[in-house]
């Protein structure tokens, strides 16, 4: 079905991204490019470790994000970092996302 047979279908509107918590990491990733500490990125999102914890192995899964373990000095910091197919992919949701609050406008 073409998109223009069902112009409110929205079908850029990738289930992955579609709940709070994804949303909330996704778009602080897509802020800070370089990536983020665990636990910078679980108090700006407000997540739990394990529910961040859930959503980042969901979005790795799909290679929306990268983690990686650092071991230094003391305890091991985990920086997690948008992938560039990740970042195409959110700003195409953030894009249909547009496009649903332009019709009901």
């Amino acid at each position: 079905m073409e998109s223009n047979d069902a112009p409110f279908a929205y079908s850029g509107l990738e289930r992955i991204f579609h709940e709070r918590g994804r949303l909330a990491v996704c778009t602080c990733l897509v802020a800070n490019p370089a990536g983020m500490r665990f636990t910078d990125l679980q108090d700006a999102c407000g997540l739990t470790d394990g529910n961040l914890n859930r959503h980042l192995h969901a979005l790795a899964e799909v290679g929306i994000v990268t983690l990686e373990r650092l071991r230094g000095n003391g305890r091991p910091v985990t920086i997690v970092r948008i992938t560039a197919s990740g970042r195409t992919r959110f700003l195409a949701y953030i894009d249909e996302l547009e496009t649903v609050v332009r019709a009901v406008h």
